[in-house]
């Protein structure tokens, strides 16, 4: 018996990476898979109808079930289309992961506005179009008496909610975004029984990952390796199955490690009864204690990525977004 017989779920971005992992580790779970993923770039151009359909092949190989959606995410439309696709295959839909994402990694200053919105358009909009669409259904059968455990698993990354890279500002605005749109999902969805979650991948070997300094190493020949995209797969299964008690919660993820995130948190304060003047701010806020982002950046990659010191993160810095001036004409 698996953690989801029975179970129909739809996820996104399931050609390739972490979505794929998760596609075959959820069938191999029992679920009956959507596997949805237009096969676009990096980027979000082109498109191959072939890598969902290796997906189902592989899926169906090993004996499980599965069709495949070539929809894309951010047509309003194609969300719609690929939740029926669920219900006129397996007749129900229990749980949809949105995974699905684009990168267009490039400096502020070199960033385009088509760029950006791109980005959103998939990271951001998307999560939301998919899930719209299914709370729909969800919602209508609940009001018909159908009491079935429903749930969305959404997918944010460390770099929105804990360390931010530079020249991801699209990428980690519309991870932020996803992260907080769980938290309002769960607590609307919550009355038709649907749960609403997020994993956080981090330090996860994919094909938008290949360029990010220490991810290129090959993995170990044996043994467990941390880099591994199948490390977030079973934490979305856990999820997505009916006897989950979790909801609105953000789980990060980064090898063996899954962590409860608290995202924004209240720090120190001053008070003043009255209205405060530019003077008074300059004396009693520099005083309270604040997080450097730098310090912060370093932190996380010194232990992920032996990365130490101010000098070295700023170098990688510069490359980074050199790297994204070099890969196309700034736009104005």
């Amino acid at each position: 018996m698996g953690s989801l017989d029975g179970r129909v779920v739809l996820i996104t971005g399931a050609g390739r990476g972490i979505g794929r992992e998760e596609a075959l580790f959820f069938a191999a779970e029992g679920a009956k898979v959507v596997v949805n993923d237009p096969g676009v770039a990096i980027d979000g151009t082109g498109g191959d109808s072939g890598v969902a359909a290796s997906v189902v092949e592989e899926i169906t190989a090993r004996g499980g079930q599965a069709v495949a959606s070539t929809d894309s995410v951010a047509d309003w439309d194609g969300a719609r289309r690929m939740v029926e696709t669920a219900l006129r295959s397996f007749g129900d839909l229990h749980a949809v992961v949105n995974n699905a994402t684009i990168e267009r990694n490039r400096g502020l200053t070199d960033l385009s506005e088509e760029e950006f919105d791109d980005v959103l358009a998939v990271k951001l909009k998307g999560t939301f179009a998919v899930t719209r669409w299914a709370a729909r259904h969800w919602r209508e059968r609940f009001r018909s008496g159908d009491r079935t455990d429903r749930a969305v698993v959404n997918t944010s990354s460390g770099s929105g909610l804990l360390n931010p890279l530079p020249a991801q500002a699209s990428y980690a605005a519309g991870n932020a975004g996803v992260a907080a749109l769980t938290t309002v999902a769960a607590l609307e969805l919550g009355r038709y029984g649907v749960r609403v979650n997020c994993v956080s991948p981090s330090m996860a070997r994919t094909r938008l990952t290949v360029g990010v300094p220490g991810m290129g190493q090959e993995p170990a020949a044996s043994g467990f390796d941390p880099l591994d995209p199948a490390a977030c797969a079973p934490v979305a299964a856990y999820l997505a199955a009916a006897d989950c008690p979790l909801t609105g919660q953000v789980l990060s993820v980064r090898g063996g490690t899954v962590a409860v995130n608290r995202g924004w948190s209240i720090g120190g304060h001053v008070h003043k009864d009255g209205l405060w003047t530019v003077a008074e701010l300059d004396e009693k806020v520099k005083e309270l204690p604040t997080d450097d982002p730098f310090d912060k950046l370093a932190q996380a990659l010194s232990g992920a990525l032996g990365i130490t010191g101010r000098d070295r993160l700023q170098e990688m810095i510069n490359t980074l977004l050199d790297q994204g001036e070099q890969s196309g004409s700034p736009s104005t």
